[in-house]
């Protein structure tokens, strides 16, 4: 993710329990929870933006303020929980279970685990898939108590909550917003008459990152070695470094011209 300063939690003022029962008591680390979902520039113009503070559609702004007014009118307030990685929808699941086995529906009213669509491209193709906006990071909105603390903080595979002072901290609407708005319009633009959405969707690379050494296996170059140094998602091209009559010779390859070595 981007920096952005406007959604970003100071770092000072930013640390994680690390799960002391009395959450007077707990000991943290700072952390920064950056909230920017915006794209890089080279995206391919028909691919989809998730950054909702500039060039969303008039439909789009609707759905947004739909969220924002919803968001309103609901009890509670939002937290941040760290978890393990990639354990996510996990604790969602443990969490919502505890809930109903401890009676704290009351006090722990929902669990989100925020994702995004972004289009991928693995073995040159692209496809559409769904990841989490905030690795290792799921959303609460609950009255906090000493119980519903608790509740939420020994549920297995989670590591404490976003906390200042030691005291949770609780998230902003605007910030919540941020964080629910891809999902948001992802689902607005599937029940639309099945028309695609109109905004920017991030191009990932799947298979290959700066620096890994790879194979040429197509054109004058086949069978050297290779080592990355630039990708162009939107082009599907990339610009490596191969050894060539002793020198190191920087080269313009398609994905399909290479493999991982």
């Amino acid at each position: 993710m981007t920096e952005n300063e406007d959604f970003a939690l100071n770092a000072d003022d930013i640390e994680i329990d690390l799960g002391v029962d009395d959450p007077a008591d707990e000991v943290a680390d700072d952390l920064e929870l950056n909230l920017d979902f915006t794209t890089d520039a080279d995206e391919d113009e028909n691919d989809v933006e998730v950054d909702i503070d500039a060039g969303t559609s008039e439909s789009e702004e609707a759905v947004i303020e739909q969220l924002r007014e919803r968001l309103r009118g609901e009890v509670g307030d939002w937290y941040v929980v760290h978890t393990y990685s990639g354990m996510e929808n996990r604790v969602k699941q443990n969490l919502d279970s505890r809930v109903r086995a401890l009676g704290m529906e009351d006090y722990i009213f929902e669990t989100v685990v925020p994702t995004e669509e972004v289009q991928e491209i693995r073995n040159g193709t692209k496809r559409n898939v769904t990841r989490t906006v905030l690795p290792g990071y799921v959303l609460v909105r609950m009255e906090m108590t000493d119980e519903s603390w608790a509740a939420v903080r020994h549920t297995p595979s989670v590591t404490g909550f976003v906390a200042h002072a030691s005291s949770p901290v609780p998230l902003g609407l605007d910030e919540v917003v941020k964080m629910l708005a891809p999902a948001a319009l992802a689902k607005a633009a599937a029940e639309s008459s099945g028309q695609s959405p109109q905004r920017k969707r991030k191009v990932e690379v799947a298979d290959f990152s700066e620096g890994d050494s790879v194979m040429v296996v197509d054109g004058p170059f086949t069978g050297v070695h290779a080592t990355i140094t630039e990708i162009n998602a939107k082009s599907q091209r990339l610009k490596a470094l191969v050894e060539f009559m002793g020198r190191e010779t920087p080269v313009d390859l398609t994905f399909r011209q290479i493999q991982k070595v």
